[in-house]
């Protein structure tokens, strides 16, 4: 205050375009509102948001700021660069005082306008959950509430209604008001949106669930025929997924790409999800638009957790997809040599119909009870094993030819034939295991059978000598 004593200027803007008065309204100061507007301070200059001091004392609820600018002479009426008046201000942040004060003294209920976005009072103070304001607009004399469209939107979910954006924005308390005085649940907007689809692409869990709650529908579709579940599963929201699976919502649904819930799911590796559209029974063998499965984008990716997840479920290994190219396929043609051997093993697992009594999985075995007999598949692959010897044991075992091209399609250099052996020992391995079957008395019987006595001999003798698990081939 000792500043205007000495003719500073009361009008300067700062590099936000606001001058004293902006601030000493913004900060509810009615004594230095009042020492400016003495002082003559302009009442209408706007800052770089067209934000006049009329804006700013709706805004931060400051009725004895407003009353002096009112009384002053500033404009009651001004909007700054989005179409906001001092209404619209107060509205979106919940000053029931001020509207009042708008309305019965001023007489100025044609504020209630629509602003560039074509939202009303009652759409702000629903979008920003303002629950004492909307209670207020629905009572009399006011009766501002409204359920219009908002149709000046330039954005492509224009057409909102207030539903749609106490949804949108997660105001569950203002939603739930809504909910219960305005007989609305499906309504779309111009995208085809709902509010249940707005509130679960927003993650507002709370929302999704008071709006299933109020019988809303979890299967109407979007313009790109996207479902509610469509969001949320590819973003991994694991509690509203839940929610809508519960209440009925279609899991095999497909959007414009054809991709299933499940195959947004698994393009994003949210395992939870996956495994919760997995136990509910939805449909992994769903290809879309590029005649993939999920299990065939999951390879391609090398996702080998998910890969896991989705061939324990027991999934159609033979689909092919616009390539011709089966999961395994992919993956051999990926370079997933992992993968391609989980996949592998599963195909023999499923063919075989074997049932395992320990946790069932296809990943590399990494035990310690296996560990000598890798040893021993290591030593004959790398040490013994003859070029061709690899398949000739892989046809004894009735390993397909498409499983051996598998195999065989990494490692191309002089000795690939060793790496290729022992992935093959160790697939069929794998099976041996689940079997229960000793791994030393199988290695005899398929080694003697294409020919290679002398290692068969050598097994069957350390075999018959000490624990099948321990015998060595050197």
């Amino acid at each position: 205050m000792k500043l205007l004593g000495r003719g500073v200027n009361v009008n300067s803007k700062n590099v936000h375009g606001r001058t004293a008065l902006h601030y000493a309204v913004a900060f509810r100061n009615v004594e230095a509102v009042d020492v400016l507007l003495r002082r003559r301070a302009k009442l209408d200059l706007q800052d770089k948001h067209g934000l006049t001091a009329v804006h700013l004392a709706a805004w931060f609820g400051s009725l004895e700021s407003l009353k002096l600018l009112v009384q002053a002479g500033a404009d009651q009426s001004i909007e700054n660069t989005e179409g906001l008046n001092m209404m619209h201000c107060a509205a979106m942040n919940n000053h029931t005082d001020i509207v009042a004060y708008i309305v019965d003294d001023l007489q100025m209920g044609e504020l209630d306008k629509e602003d560039q976005y074509g939202n009303r009072l009652f759409a702000m103070a629903a979008a920003h959950g303002c629950v004492r304001m909307l209670q207020m607009l629905m009572e009399e004399p006011y009766n501002m509430a409204t359920m219009e469209e908002n149709e000046k939107s330039m954005c492509c979910s224009c057409n909102n209604l207030p539903l749609h954006l106490a949804a949108k924005n997660g105001q569950c308390e203002a939603l739930q008001l809504l909910l219960d005085n305005f007989n609305i649940r499906n309504e779309v907007n111009q995208a085809g949106q709902t509010a249940l689809y707005l509130a679960a692409d927003g993650a507002h869990e709370d929302c999704v669930q008071a709006l299933l709650e109020a019988q809303c529908d979890p299967n109407i579709f979007t313009l790109s025929r996207s479902s509610p579940l469509h969001p949320v599963c590819e973003r991994g929201h694991f509690p509203i997924v839940k929610l809508l699976i519960n209440s009925g919502a279609q899991m095999n649904a497909q959007n414009q790409q054809l991709h299933t819930p499940f195959h947004l799911a698994v393009k994003n590796c949210h395992i939870p999800v996956i495994h919760t559209l997995l136990e509910a029974g939805c449909d992994p063998n769903v290809k879309d638009h590029m005649g993939q499965t999920a299990l065939q984008i999951a390879a391609e990716m090398g996702k080998v957790d998910v890969v896991e997840m989705i061939l324990k479920a027991g999934v159609d290994l033979e689909i092919q997809d616009r390539q011709n190219k089966t999961a395994l396929g992919v993956a051999a043609r990926g370079n997933m040599v992992i993968i391609a051997d989980m996949i592998i093993k599963a195909e023999r697992y499923f063919r075989w119909n074997l049932h395992s009594e320990s946790p069932l999985t296809f990943k590399l075995d990494h035990s310690p009870d296996t560990k000598p007999v890798r040893d021993i598949i290591w030593d004959l692959a790398y040490k013994h094993l003859k070029r061709n010897d690899w398949k000739k044991l892989a046809e004894f075992w009735e390993f397909t030819d498409d499983q051996v091209a598998a195999i065989e399609e990494q490692w191309t250099g002089p000795n690939s034939f060793q790496e290729h052996g022992n992935r093959m020992l160790l697939i069929w391995l794998h099976g041996i295991m689940i079997e229960g079957s000793s791994p030393a008395k199988g290695l005899y019987e398929a080694l003697l059978s294409v020919g290679i006595t002398k290692i068969a001999e050598k097994i069957r003798m350390e075999g018959t000598n000490s624990d099948t698990r321990k015998c060595t081939v050197s």
